[in-house]
């Protein structure tokens, strides 16, 4: 098992290098400049500091780089001429990529906001509380009503209960949060007064909120929690518990139920991560101060630094949980082992 963790911890290394960079060239690619977006008093600084009058990574062209808009003081990329060959930098190091990569891998330093002027990471630090808590209470908002249902639903197959108790899954998985979110505020925040329609001052905030973003996994645990009990069922092991007089309520609970949240369990790590990356549009619809408002608000300011900052914090969420997911499975099931 530790030689698993251990190759799984390098190679999950090298997945968020590659989607960093992605993401780093992904939204240098984008058109408009941050800087040049209320930024008029100081442009050439917000450029010069960022490494915007810089290629994201060594260009080798024919034309030479252009100027950056609007900035008198721009001071082009060191530029060394092979024939009719412009090499636009003098390397890696001259790059926006470096600028980013070298702070990121050698201090874990997300950099500043471009719109704020904050530090990246100080900034996710104050809204990660929101969405963890956000998330964590979707997620048992998923488990107690998604386990059940498909426990109850898989040791009643082809019944009126399993029936409609799919059918409810159904509509669950297929209403969107932009669309059960007003519709839970306009009935229980407006019309009965129960909750308030925005904003984050208690836990009673977040009831609303965490039902939105959790029933859609209820729905899909459901589906997932049944078929692994119609699964499990009919395993042999399962036929002699109950040829030994165990009760039913004893062979579901102590012998089936284990191998039913397997389907489950595998995914938990995915769907704890989808729970904080779907907390970006809930976030926006009730107004909560969480990361998936910073993330809104970074892409439309074109704040390169924020984007790139929250991609990476959910990247490593992910990659985390998989790996978390991976080691649990050999704990529920002791029959799977990776040695």
């Amino acid at each position: 098992m530790s030689r698993f963790i251990l190759k799984r911890l390098i190679g999950s290394v090298f997945v968020l290098l590659t989607i960093v960079t992605l993401a780093l060239w992904i939204t240098r690619m984008a058109p408009s400049n941050p800087c040049l977006k209320e930024r008029a008093t100081n442009t050439c600084g917000c450029i010069a500091v960022n490494k915007l009058d810089r290629p994201v990574f060594p260009v080798y062209t024919s034309v030479p780089l252009e100027p950056v808009e609007a900035c008198d003081a721009w001071e082009p990329a060191s530029e060394v001429t092979l024939g009719p060959i412009h090499i636009l930098t003098s390397g890696w190091g001259d790059t926006q990529y470096a600028h980013y990569m070298i702070p990121l891998l050698t201090s874990f330093d997300l950099g500043q906001s471009m719109k704020t002027d904050r530090g990246v990471g100080e900034t996710l630090w104050a809204a990660l509380p929101y969405t963890l808590q956000l998330g964590l209470q979707a997620l048992f908002v998923a488990l107690l009503i998604g386990v059940p249902a498909g426990l109850y639903a898989g040791l009643r197959q082809n019944t009126m209960a399993d029936y409609s108790t799919m059918t409810l899954a159904m509509i669950g998985v297929s209403i969107p949060n932009f669309v059960l979110g007003p519709l839970l505020i306009m009935f229980f925040a407006l019309d009965l007064g129960w909750f308030r329609p925005n904003g984050w001052d208690s836990w009673v905030d977040s009831v609303l909120p965490s039902i939105t973003l959790g029933l859609y996994y209820a729905a899909y645990i459901a589906r997932l929690t049944r078929g692994g009990m119609l699964e499990i069922i009919r395993k042999d092991f399962i036929r002699t518990a109950r040829a030994k007089g165990l009760t039913e309520h004893a062979v579901v609970v102590a012998h089936a139920m284990r191998g039913a949240i397997l389907p489950v369990v595998s995914y938990m790590g995915p769907a704890v991560a989808a729970l904080l990356a779907g907390s970006v549009v809930v976030e926006e619809i009730f107004n909560l101060p969480g990361v998936g408002k910073l993330f809104v608000r970074a892409a439309l300011n074109r704040d390169y630094n924020m984007v790139l900052g929250t991609v990476i914090l959910y990247s490593t969420v992910l990659v985390f949980l998989n790996l978390l997911v991976d080691i649990l499975y050999t704990v529920i099931d002791p029959r799977v082992s990776y040695d």
